[in-house]
């Protein structure tokens, strides 16, 4: 993605301000802040970054990303925790997909509510739970 393309995170931002830096290896400050930029990973194709801040008691082997499916919009609804200065935190969620050009993927919402854990200063995801939409 290019940098100056408005992030899809929906920061506002262009993502070579906004989650990039994240993506190249700068912590996430916040749980929010991680998730932003877990769906912005989603969105431009990055399984090593989900895979990388995926929490090691929780992370997968490997995950495959559908190719299928264009991630284009996250809506936050809400936070508890997840500052600075502490460990835990959650994020309820709605990611909105669509199918790719050519495909016949299905266009839909994900709603999860994500548990995140902060160890030795850097936030990963921990796990999170379906909810419906």
């Amino acid at each position: 993605m290019d940098a100056d393309t408005r992030c899809p995170c929906g920061s506002g931002d262009t993502y070579g301000n906004c989650c990039r830096p994240f993506h190249h290896g700068k912590p996430a400050p916040t749980a929010e802040t991680l998730m932003r930029s877990r769906f912005s990973a989603f969105a431009v194709g990055d399984d090593a970054y989900l895979l990388r801040t995926w929490d090691p008691a929780t992370r997968p082997l490997s995950m495959d990303l559908d190719p299928d499916l264009r991630w284009y919009r996250l809506d936050i609804n809400q936070t508890t925790g997840g500052g600075p200065f502490e460990d835990w935190g959650t994020v309820d969620f709605t990611a909105h997909y669509k199918p790719m050009p050519g495909t016949q993927a299905p266009r839909g919402t994900q709603r999860e509510n994500s548990r995140f854990r902060r160890h030795d200063g850097v936030w990963f995801y921990l796990d999170g739970t379906l909810m419906s939409v």
